[in-house]
């Protein structure tokens, strides 16, 4: 499934400075969809270059990373349970900054 990452706010740090990433991502077993969840597993171990806990606590992202899919809150959507479809933009933005 082809999906275009993207980081901000300094998440792009943790990615080799690189903000947009176009990634072909496939579903655990063919008869499900992708979640969020199966996205995110992928990302900490494909994308993720370095202090991976600066993206994700547990099997989600931290507190402070505000995550929308198709530029809607994933909050809205099921979180983890989000089902991702083909060509899906998924955005992740870190709001916590330093001061």
């Amino acid at each position: 499934m082809q999906l275009t990452l993207e980081f901000g706010g300094g998440l792009e740090l943790l990615c080799d400075s690189v903000k947009i990433h176009n990634v072909s991502v496939d579903p655990q077993s063919k008869d499900e969809k992708l979640t969020m969840k199966d996205l995110l597993a992928w990302v900490r171990t494909n994308l993720i270059k370095e202090r991976p806990e600066m993206f994700m606590k547990g099997d989600s992202v931290r507190p402070g990373v505000l995550v929308l899919v198709n530029d809607c809150d994933w909050e809205l959507s099921g979180q983890l349970d989000t089902s991702l479809e083909e060509k899906d933009v998924v955005v992740f933005i870190s709001t916590l900054h330093g001061g």
